[in-house]
C-alpha cells in the first residue's frame, strides 16, 4: 500500500522528536557516526587521487564459476557497490545499441518526447534532466533481462543479502523477477543533463514509516555500528510514498548494463561507495540546526536529495565509475548515493540500459501483477509517466518474446 502523509510538517515534527526521545545522546552518536564517515572518505578520496579503484570489479566468468572470493565479497559489501566486466559478448551488445537506435528512430521517439509527462521526482536536484528515454519494451531490453548470463549476475547479486534473518525468510534470492526500466542514449557533447548526489528507494519515509524504521532499527537505537546494509529485516514490508519514478519493488541493487563505451567524463555515473553511508544521513537530520520540520531538504515523493550544506563530508567519496565496455555491468546498493556527470566529453555516445537486481517476494510479486498489462499493451509500467510511448510502436517486444526464464520474470502465470 502506498503511504499518505496529510500533514508533512508536523509528521515530521512528531517523528524528529519521538526519534530524539528514543535516543537522548543523538549530538554524540552523529559525532562518532561522522568521525567514521569522513575516515572512510578520507580513504576512497586518497585511492581515487592515487588513481587505484575505489569500485570492486569482478569477472562474469568467475561468478559463473564460483570463483569470486570472499575477500572480493567483503570489498562489495564495504562499498555498496561492484562492476561485473564482460557479462555479455560486445559484439552481441554493439547489435544490440543499433537495434534500439534503429527501434526508437522509426518509431519517432524524438517527436512523442516532445509531449511526455513531466518527470518531477528529479525537480528538485540541482542538475535534473538526463537523457534518459522512457522505452522499456525494445527486443534488446526484454533479451537482455531474461539472458541466463545477467539472470546469474543478479543471483549472485541477491545472495550477498541476508534473505532469513530474525526467524524469518524476506525474500528468495534465487527467482529475479524483472523491473522494466528505461534507457539512457547520452550524445556527445552534452550539457547539464546529468543529476546530482541522490538516493532512490524513499525519501522522508526513511523516518516516519514505521517499517522503514525498523530497517534502521540499530541506527535509530544508537546501536549504529551493528546496522547491516545487507540484512533484509523488514526491507520487503517498506511503505512508499506513490509517485512517477519511485520504485515500488525492493531491489537489492540498482544498476545498468553498458551498451557502449564510456567512462570518467563522458556523462557517467558517480558513486559515494560506502554502503553505510545512510547512517550519517538518517542521523544528520536530526540534528539541531536543522529545522523541526525539515530532514535536511528530503521532500516526499522525490529522490533522496544529498546536499554539500548538509552532508558535506560525503562529497570527499564521490567518484566516477572506471572505464566501462559494451558488456560491462555496474550495481550499487538500493541505499547507495549515486549521481551522473553533467557533462558528457567523450566522443561518442554513452548508451546504457537500466536493469536492476532484485529478489522474488510478496511486495515484488504484487507489482509485477501490475507491470504485466504494461508489457502486454506497450504501457509505460505502473512506476513510471504515463507517457506509453510505444503503445503503437512496431518491432517492439510481444509474449512470444519471452522465454521461460522470461516469462517467469515478468510474473505470467502468478
Amino acid at each position: 500500500m502506498p503511504l499518505q502523509i496529510d500533514d508533512l510538517p508536523g509528521a515530521i515534527r512528531a517523528a524528529k522528536n519521538e526519534l530524539r526521545e528514543r535516543l537522548p545522546n543523538y549530538r554524540e552518536v552523529f559525532a562518532e557516526v561522522e568521525a567514521d564517515m569522513i575516515a572512510q572518505a578520507e580513504r576512497i578520496a586518497a585511492l581515487r587521487e592515487r588513481g587505484e579503484p575505489v569500485i570492486p570489479e569482478i569477472r562474469f566468468d568467475d561468478i559463473a564459476a564460483g570463483r569470486v572470493s570472499a575477500e572480493q565479497i567483503e570489498n562489495v559489501k564495504t562499498r555498496g557497490a561492484c562492476v561485473i566486466r564482460n557479462v555479455f559478448d560486445r559484439a552481441r551488445v554493439e547489435q544490440w545499441d543499433r537495434d534500439i537506435a534503429d527501434y526508437v528512430e522509426r518509431n519517432r521517439l524524438d517527436k512523442k518526447l516532445e509531449n511526455r509527462a513531466e518527470d518531477r521526482y528529479f525537480g528538485q536536484l540541482a542538475s535534473s534532466k538526463p537523457q534518459i528515454y522512457g522505452v522499456y519494451w525494445s527486443k534488446p531490453q526484454v533479451l537482455a533481462r531474461q539472458s541466463a548470463e545477467l539472470t546469474q549476475a543478479r543471483v549472485f547479486l541477491n545472495r550477498l543479502w541476508r534473505s532469513e534473518s530474525e526467524g524469518r525468510v524476506h525474500f528468495d534470492p534465487d527467482r529475479v523477477p524483472v523491473y522494466a526500466d528505461r534507457l539512457r542514449r547520452r550524445p556527445p557533447g552534452s550539457e547539464s543533463l546529468g543529476l546530482s548526489a541522490h538516493c532512490d528507494g524513499g525519501s522522508v519515509e526513511r523516518w516516519i514509516e514505521p517499517n522503514f524504521r525498523m530497517v534502521y532499527r540499530e541506527v535509530f537505537s544508537g546501536n549504529w555500528r551493528a546496522y547491516d546494509p545487507f540484512d533484509a529485516a523488514w526491507r520487503t514490508e517498506v511503505e512508499e510514498i506513490a509517485s512517477p519514478a519511485v520504485c515500488s519493488m525492493f531491489r537489492t541493487f540498482q544498476g545498468w548494463t553498458a551498451l557502449t563505451q564510456q567512462g570518467p567524463g563522458d556523462g557517467t555515473l558517480q558513486l559515494v561507495p560506502i554502503a553505510s553511508a545512510m547512517v550519517y544521513i538518517l542521523l544528520r537530520a536530526l540534528q539541531d540546526d536543522i529545522a523541526d520540520d525539515d530532514l535536511c531538504g528530503a521532500m516526499p515523493g522525490r529522490a533522496l536529495s544529498i546536499k554539500a550544506a548538509y552532508h558535506a563530508p560525503l562529497f570527499r567519496a564521490l567518484s566516477s565509475i572506471p572505464l566501462m565496455q559494451p558488456g560491462d555491468t555496474v550495481f550499487w546498493h538500493s541505499d547507495v548515493i549515486h549521481a551522473v556527470e553533467d557533462a558528457h566529453r567523450g566522443s561518442g555516445y554513452s548508451n546504457v540500459m537500466y536493469i536492476a537486481s532484485l529478489p522474488a517476494c510478496a511486495k515484488n510479486d504484487a507489482y509485477l501483477r501490475r507491470q504485466l498489462p504494461s508489457f502486454i499493451d506497450g504501457d509505460s509500467p505502473p512506476d513510471f509517466p504515463a507517457d506509453h510511448f510505444e503503445v503503437d510502436f512496431t518491432g517492439r517486444a510481444r509474449l512470444d518474446d519471452l522465454t521461460a526464464i522470461g516469462r517467469a520474470q515478468m510474473g505470467v502465470g502468478l
